[in-house]
């Protein structure tokens, strides 16, 4: 393994030959790192233990959390599942990689982690949930992904793994494929089944580099979790109960997975991302008795899923790298999914597109030596709402917060159409301080306008 002084040195070379264009220096050209990326369904940032959770059990990723850093102002690119994927995906802004919304699948012409690290020697695989498209060029195989065992759509019935919620427009039908087959496994567990997929993709090509995509669909709903999971949380009431069960089921194929790393001895050559696509929902279709949900907690953070407020996309992100990443860091810089590419590209050696615009950056020297976020601003655009924050300042336009109730699902009017928050001092977005600094929410309006055409007409 080479000083954290020598990877440092390496990056900022390897930064400045992408500027020219030329390949980057890698940190080992005898092997390259591996990386893997667990990616939680609808999870709540504070529902860890890590992040303070006291009546669920996360005990692997909470050790994922100890071994590394653990960002603490770490944001999705977009409150709702595909555009998250997309944007985490392309590290583009999801208007800009064309998936505004869990509408349109990602289009051929775009470039993911797995098309890009695959023509450099890189193993690929995704175990579980998809939700960019399924048509012949829009399915994983056709994103630069080797392997692919899991399911097109945006939720699955956990034990059948059918998908239900299309009617009237759509008819349920069956979803779980390995590559481009469909197959059978009715009344294993989900989760079970990807962790088990991924594992094995981990021992198949322990002598190659490999980038391992582990998108869980827990805590998604439906809300279905064996009784050997939910035997764990008796104290619980029903609803959180289930949810507690779902996360511990991820959690324990979290563990499942940096077990077989540490086995083959890999743990050092492989960078692990931990995270979520966007926050806790209060959908009814999540809850019990045809009520909004309550399982998910997104406090102190105002809103949930959908929400551009804080609740909808402020969600938990962990590093780890036996031996590169420093143990037990918090680090409070701002981060985005939109950085994973750029990330991940530097560390392996690998050009990121000079054709089209890109919008994160390498965050290893954040992890690595605490340094600056290199965001002069991040940006959100959804349902009808926008949003940007810029240091603690963040201006949501149009919010909403989707809490379940009728009112929820609209815009905030009146004053608080225009909602300035400083989070350094107000995290739960609760007083609106437009009025008291008039040109910050002006110039942050107006930076929000323009980025906003600027991604839909580039």
């Amino acid at each position: 393994m080479v000083s954290r002084r020598a990877f440092l040195t390496a990056a900022a070379a390897g930064a400045a030959a992408q500027t020219r264009n030329e390949a980057p220096q890698t940190r080992n050209e005898a092997r390259r790192p591996n990386f893997i990326f667990f990616l939680a369904d609808d999870l709540g940032c504070h529902d860890l233990g890590c992040w303070g959770a006291t009546d669920l059990q996360s005990p692997n990723i909470d050790a994922l959390a100890s071994s590394g850093a653990r960002f603490t102002n770490w944001y999705a690119a977009a409150p709702v599942c595909a555009p998250s994927r997309a944007g985490l995906l392309t590290g583009r802004y999801p208007i800009r990689a064309g998936v505004p919304d869990n509408g349109p699948p990602l289009a051929p012409t775009e470039r993911t982690i797995a098309s890009l690290l695959k023509p450099a020697g890189y193993a690929t695989g995704i175990f579980g949930k998809w939700h960019l498209g399924s048509g012949p060029d829009t399915a994983p195989n056709a994103h630069g992904f080797d392997r692919f065992f899991g399911f097109h759509s945006g939720c699955i019935d956990f034990f059948s793994h059918r998908y239900y919620w299309g009617e009237p427009r759509t008819v349920n039908y069956h979803d779980l494929w390995r590559n481009r087959t469909e197959v059978f496994e009715d009344g294993q567990y989900s989760t079970e089944l990807f962790t088990r997929e991924a594992v094995q993709f981990i021992r198949d090509n322990r002598a190659n580099p490999f980038f391992l995509y582990l998108p869980f669909n827990a805590v998604h709903y439906p809300m279905h979790a064996p009784q050997k999971y939910v035997a764990r949380f008796r104290s619980l009431d029903p609803e959180r109960r289930t949810y507690a069960a779902m996360l511990a089921a991820a959690d324990d194929g979290v563990g499942q997975v940096i077990a077989a790393l540490r086995e083959l001895r890999l743990d050092e050559r492989t960078l692990v991302f931990f995270s979520a696509d966007n926050g806790a929902t209060r959908e009814a279709r999540a809850g019990l008795d045809q009520k909004p949900a309550t399982a998910g907690r997104n406090l102190p953070f105002r809103g949930n899923k959908f929400s551009a407020f804080d609740g909808g996309m402020h969600v938990p992100m962990i590093l780890s790298w036996p031996g590169m990443i420093p143990k037990a860091q918090v680090l409070p810089q701002v981060g985005s999914h939109l950085d994973v590419l750029p990330t991940i590209c530097q560390a392996a050696g690998v050009n990121v597109p000079a054709d089209r615009t890109m919008d994160g950056f390498d965050v290893l020297p954040m992890a690595v030596a605490s340094a600056r976020s290199r965001h002069d601003a991040i940006y959100w655009s959804s349902g009808g709402q926008l949003a940007v924050r810029r240091g603690n300042w963040k201006l949501v336009k149009n919010g909403k917060t989707f809490d379940g109730t009728p009112q929820g699902s609209q815009s905030l009017e009146g004053d608080d159409a225009l909602f300035l928050s400083n989070l350094d001092e107000d995290q739960a977005e609760s007083q609106n301080l437009r009025h008291r600094f008039p040109d910050i929410a002006d110039e942050l309006e107006t930076m929000a306008e323009q980025w906003l055409k600027s991604v839909k007409n580039p």
